[in-house]
């Protein structure tokens, strides 16, 4: 069985993230990608701490494809430094694992 991930990336609205999302799963990058939100983010920007509303993306794919994602998101996403981590997937339901694989591209 492959190796997989759920990679994760942030937007100030929500149609920016339906839209990355929408791109990765026509593209096959992303089996499923959820869209959560508004969340409340607190970071540091430039020298001053910042709170905004957010939207998350929880992207399911496989670690493969990670180098590919990565690239569209970055060339799709309004962020000057997009959020963009993975966190490998350590086990999960033979019969979801064996339907990500089968909606990834090749």
């Amino acid at each position: 069985m492959s190796s997989f991930s759920q990679l994760s990336t942030t937007t100030d609205n929500e149609e920016e993230a339906l839209n990355l999302a929408r791109l990765l799963v026509e593209q096959r990058l992303a089996a499923c990608v959820q869209v959560v939100g508004p969340v409340k983010s607190v970071y540091r920007w430039e020298g001053e701490i910042e709170q905004t509303e957010e939207w998350v993306c929880l992207i399911k794919t496989r670690e493969d494809l990670f180098e590919e994602t990565k690239e569209l998101i970055e060339a799709n996403h309004s962020y000057e430094v997009p959020e963009f981590l993975s966190i490998p997937i350590i086990d999960g339901s033979e019969g979801y694992l064996q339907w990500l694989d089968s909606n990834l591209a090749e």
